[in-house]
């Protein structure tokens, strides 16, 4: 006794066997996924264990099975909805398949090399690598490592590891097209990451749109897909002698934080002053004192893509790289100048879609 304590001991499967009058293995099996064992022996194990508290270790079956049943989420960008909402559909559509998320969070301006590492102390079955880079280095070790790793709304110059994105230059070229629809003759940009995938490609779609209707002049800003720079930006750019009609920014998370700036600090009236679009249709986008236009990114389908690649690989146990590109729409809200055609109402929202369009 220590200070009226009582530690016990954990109840071993062993014990469960013995009460249960049942093997062993029979116990294994029926905490085992996808096992043989009989619905009456199941009864009598389940029974048993809940009586003694029996609780089965999962890292011990791992030693066993060679298996953690565990896939590692690395992300580094939270403060956009669009990860937690990305987090929790992975969550549920993992455990549909018996595997279990765990969360590392990285930097979404550097590699995930840091967290490296830490992963491979879990021995997880599969990393899913979102809002975050990914060396070479850290490639070719998953590779040696037989570990599947999915890019989750990144590619990699790289072909050797799977992805799964949306189409983020079509994006781009379809807000530039319906900006350009509504009337608009001069444009800004507010970048995310430079040098990541996603910004690089919707910039260049935008800038090819912009280009065919003969305009190369943009302003461009960098909000590093964060709040404050973003605000920070959008003030450079309001403050111009020749402010933009049109500014694209790079993801709906920065476009709140323009939208505060243009109404609350420039008194700019959206959209009779300034029209703005975004890209992933997420969160505040919906919100009526919002009302983004915006590209949507498909969570759910981008999510099954993910697990589908995962489960396959790990499965085989054959690391064959795959890359998914889902389709999105323009969604059609408030928050920009209309055009006069090319908008259709699919399931109650307006979406746009140009003449020749698909």
């Amino acid at each position: 006794m220590d200070g009226g304590v009582i530690k016990r001991s954990p109840v071993t499967s062993s014990q469960v066997a013995e009460h249960a009058g049942v093997s062993q293995s029979a116990v294994s099996r029926t905490f085992t996924p996808g096992a043989s064992i009989s619905p009456k022996t199941r009864a009598k194990v389940l029974a048993a264990a809940k009586e003694l508290g029996y609780r089965p270790n999962a890292i011990a079956r791992s030693l066993i099975t060679n298996r953690s049943r565990i896939i590692a989420v690395v992300m580094a960008y939270l403060e956009n909805l669009f990860y937690p909402d990305v987090l929790e559909e992975l969550g549920r559509r993992l455990a549909a398949e018996n595997y279990h998320v765990l969360l590392f969070t990285g930097f979404k301006d550097r590699d995930s090399d840091p967290v490296f590492d830490q992963l491979m102390q879990y021995r997880v079955d599969g990393i899913i690598l979102a809002s975050t880079s990914l060396s070479s280095e850290l490639s070719e070790e998953c590779t040696v490592a037989g570990i599947p790793v999915v890019l989750f709304n990144r590619t990699t110059e790289r072909n050797e590891t799977s992805s799964v994105t949306t189409r983020n230059r079509e994006g781009g070229r379809l807000l530039g097209q319906f900006l350009l629809a509504g009337g608009h003759r001069s444009f800004g940009y507010i970048a995310g990451l430079e040098n990541s995938s996603t910004n690089r490609d919707r910039f260049t779609g935008f800038r090819s749109a912009l280009a065919e209707a003969g305009i190369h002049d943009i302003v461009v800003r960098t909000g590093n897909y964060s709040r404050a720079e973003a605000e920070t930006a959008a003030r450079e750019i309001f403050a111009l002698e020749e402010r933009p009609e049109a500014l694209f920014v790079a993801n709906d998370h920065m476009a709140v934080a323009v939208m505060d700036v243009a109404r609350y600090e420039f008194g700019l009236r959206i959209p009779e002053d300034l029209s703005i679009v975004g890209y992933d249709d997420v969160g505040p986008a919906r919100w009526q004192s919002y009302g983004i236009t915006s590209v949507t990114q498909p969570i759910s389908a981008m999510v099954e893509a993910t697990v589908d690649i995962l489960m396959d690989q790990i499965e085989s146990g054959e690391i064959e790289a795959r890359h998914k590109i889902i389709p999105g729409e323009l969604v059609v809200r408030s928050s920009a100048r209309l055009p006069g055609t090319g908008i259709v109402e699919i399931d109650g929202r307006r979406i746009y879609r140009p003449e020749g369009g698909s």
